[in-house]
């Protein structure tokens, strides 16, 4: 690590250096210098995320590996939403992807294992290791666990970065980790597939839910971002950039309102046929509640059965049930509760002695 920091205080050195000699004489070029070091710091950045993605990769199998067999897949969806030069050689090519896979080490090979589909939350995220307590609980119940880095995850460098479809084709990436499981595990039951996500991993939950149907006995949405053209409105203008990039959606929600509309689960709640569980706190201060009050509210009027719940100021906020604490514990309870009426895993957690047990050191 020692030798790291050298390298990336000698490397940010050479980007800042001619930036201070152009702050102490201004030139005509100096704008044109600001640019090329602004390429460089993001080329940086993308560099030291594919450094903390390697190294939370080794952490997974120091985390689980004693509960499961840690894989990392390479697979693909479909093509890009948009080429930029649609006649140029590979256009059209499907978009490749990693995807960790998790299988209970002490499943009987000759059997068949409900499997969830699992994709990660945040606007250019990717799945870590935040969720190891989550990921143990799960192995305890033998279910099978695919979590894809779809298209736009980071610490895949900055072609892959670019490569985000908010709401769009990301959706896709992650029902095809799906079909790549069944196709390629024989211990998969293609009966029993649910969908676990939180926050942007609840949107595209639900979207899922809503476009494929018949792939998915049941899902989770926690804290599930749910209305884009609302989300536009409460954040800020640095977040609005992040949909707005010419490599994404390309327009501001002012310039195309229905885009926005498109990719958002509470206009889309008609389309609801699977069973739902979703969950939301009122203190959150990533996905208001208010997005979750619409989505909730669309169903209603749609006539949808689902279940939910609107928890009153929970400690933790955004991450209030994906936490350690007794309540966050008590509420994944309920998750799996819920989860387990429709998959029917082998080993059900049954109460917080067990859950303790599944996914912590000290049992």
């Amino acid at each position: 690590m020692k030798k790291l920091r050298i390298v990336l205080t000698a490397w940010i050195g050479t980007m800042l250096f001619p930036a201070l000699l152009f702050a102490q004489s201004p030139s005509p070029d100096a704008e044109a210098v600001i640019e090329t070091m602004n390429r460089r710091f993001e080329s940086l950045n993308h560099r030291l995320n594919e450094i903390e993605k390697a190294i939370d990769d080794v952490t997974w199998y120091n985390k689980v590996g004693d509960v499961a067999f840690v894989d990392k897949v390479y697979i693909y969806g479909p093509p890009l939403r948009k080429e930029k030069n649609p006649t140029a050689q590979g256009a059209g090519n499907p978009v490749k992807f990693w995807a960790y896979v998790f299988i209970p080490k002490d499943i009987d090979p000759s059997k068949k294992y409900p499997l969830l589909v699992f994709p990660h939350g945040g606007v250019h995220s990717n799945l870590s290791t935040y969720y190891t307590h989550i990921i143990r609980e799960l192995m305890y119940q033998q279910y099978i666990v695919v979590a894809a880095e779809y298209r736009g995850s980071t610490g895949y460098g900055a072609s892959f970065y670019r490569k985000i479809d908010y709401g769009g084709l990301e959706v896709e990436d992650v029902d095809y980790s799906r079909r790549f499981m069944i196709d390629n595990y024989n211990i998969v039951d293609k009966n029993r597939v649910g969908l676990i996500g939180w926050s942007h991993g609840g949107l595209i939950t639900l979207f899922n839910l809503f476009n494929h149907p018949q792939h998915y006995k049941a899902g989770y949405a926690g804290v599930p971002v749910s209305d884009l053209v609302a989300r536009m409105g409460y954040k800020t203008q640095g977040y609005r950039d992040l949909y707005s990039a010419d490599y994404h959606i390309g327009k501001t929600a002012y310039e195309d309102v229905n885009e926005y509309r498109r990719r958002s689960p509470a206009w889309n709640a008609e389309k609801l046929k699977t069973p739902l569980l979703i969950h939301t706190n009122t203190n959150d201060a990533d996905v208001n509640v208010l997005e979750v009050e619409h989505l909730i509210q669309a169903l209603k009027a749609a006539n949808k059965k689902f279940e939910y719940k609107i928890y009153k100021d929970i400690p933790g906020g955004h991450s209030f049930n994906r936490m350690d604490t007794k309540i966050a514990k008590e509420i994944r309870l309920e998750i799996y509760d819920f989860l387990g009426k429709y998959l029917n895993p082998p080993r059900p957690i049954k109460n917080l002695s067990q859950l303790q047990k599944a996914a912590y050191v000290f049992p």
